[in-house]
């Protein structure tokens, strides 16, 4: 699983070790900023020649130091990989010339080492790039998670926020669930969602989804308009992938959008796509978020009209708390889901200090994981937002955001 927490987890298509195996291997052989990786192949040639040098003439293992080029193939580089090689040659060659002559490994097993530091040097070769592929490719995806999951700076729109992002496949680091905050003159506004189905087609409308948001989230006064934009965007972007020929024209995605109202602090506006309605959770308990229950994303053909917004009073204590189906449709060993609302009552009620947002992400990923026993089914998203202190005064005396 790859996290990605902000207050920042995301498939390899190749058959090499993915770029969180390269990075940890490579990790595990630095000692303060070094590396050792050739450590091992070295201690290992000592060995072989100085165990060899106390044993009898009749059992030799100095040919065993074709192993050294071997091990350097698979953790140095192929530079150290070709002078451990010739290192292993050297060395057999000196160790075997101090035997009397009847006891000489001779020239066969020479053959043998020098064929092995061959071969072990094209393996390298061979692993170097794939290796180099793999980060390549962990650069792509991170950059495309920058873009669809943008870092968001601390306060962002007066928002205290945390997003948490687990993806369900080991190597993937980005995939359909999504969540951004967008500042403006009318507000800030809060978009949490999940886009049906996996791939890049997923990823793709993502983008297109937050691109919509973003722009529309910025420059329009209602609430129901931002909606009515993302609706028609997803409308476009299913006849485009339609013509295209692609087999995903019934693609759908569902979403909370919020509204932060720039002239008033106690409410919040909602518009919820088939998804689940956000908790509200404060040191005195958890609730679910009153709010107008509409069709995802992509079926407004179905109920055609401006979507409901409703505006709901929201304490000074409370924070938002939304989830994708990742958390709620977790499952333990007996099948049964994840209660999201009970867990994080039960972890407010020991602990009022997790209403922080935060803190409160970190208690979902924690506990949603130790009940699927970190078997996601699914990527899993949750993202908490709370008004930061101070910042509806400073909304009203005309602070705007350019992005």
């Amino acid at each position: 699983m790859s996290p990605a927490t902000t207050g920042h987890a995301r498939p390899e298509p190749y058959p090499t070790a993915g770029p969180g195996d390269v990075v940890q291997r490579q990790q595990l052989l630095r000692v303060r900023g070094r590396s050792v990786a050739w450590a091992p192949p070295l201690l290992l040639l000592v060995a072989i020649a100085v165990a060899d040098y106390n044993t009898t003439g009749e059992f030799r293992i100095i040919s065993w130091i074709v192993l050294v080029p071997g091990i350097a193939a698979a953790l140095c580089g192929v530079w150290g990989t070709a002078v451990f090689a010739v290192l292993a040659m050297g060395t057999y060659t000196l160790v075997d010339s101090a035997w009397p002559h009847q006891f000489q490994a001779g020239l066969p097993d020479f053959i043998l080492v020098a064929l092995g530091g061959v071969l072990a040097t094209l393996a390298c070769v061979v692993r170097v790039r794939g290796e180099r592929r793999a980060l390549h490719m962990r650069d792509v995806t991170d950059t495309v998670r920058r873009t669809v999951l943008r870092p968001l700076p601390p306060g962002w729109g007066g928002l205290e926020h945390a997003g948490m992002y687990l993806t369900a496949d080991t190597q993937a680091r980005v995939g359909g669930d999504f969540y951004d905050i967008q500042p403006g003159p009318h507000g800030t506004r809060v978009l949490v969602g999940d886009v049906q189905g996996k791939g890049l087609g997923a990823v793709e409308t993502a983008a297109v989804l937050l691109g919509t948001f973003r722009e529309a989230g910025f420059h329009e006064a209602d609430l129901a308009t931002v909606a009515d934009r993302l609706e028609a965007r997803m409308a476009r972007h299913r006849a485009y992938t339609a013509a295209l020929g692609r087999a995903e024209g019934d693609r759908f995605a569902t979403a909370v959008l919020l509204g932060f109202p720039a002239d008033e602090d106690g409410v919040v506006d909602t518009v919820v796509f088939g998804h689940e309605p956000p908790l509200a959770v404060s040191p005195s308990g958890v609730r679910h978020l009153t709010a107008a229950g509409g069709l995802p994303l992509g079926y407004r053909d179905l109920a055609p009209g401006p979507p409901p917004v409703r505006r709901v009073g929201l304490g000074a204590d409370e924070t938002l708390l939304m989830v994708t189906d990742g958390v709620t449709e977790a499952r333990d060993r007996d099948g049964r889901f994840f209660k999201v609302a009970e867990e994080v009552r039960r972890a407010v009620a020991a602990d009022p200090r997790l209403t922080a947002p935060a803190r409160l992400v970190n208690v979902v990923r924690d506990r949603t994981l130790r009940h699927c026993r970190g078997r996601l089914a699914d990527d899993t998203t949750a993202f908490a937002v709370r008004r930061a202190r101070g910042a509806g005064a400073e909304r009203r005396e005309g602070g705007r955001s350019p992005l």
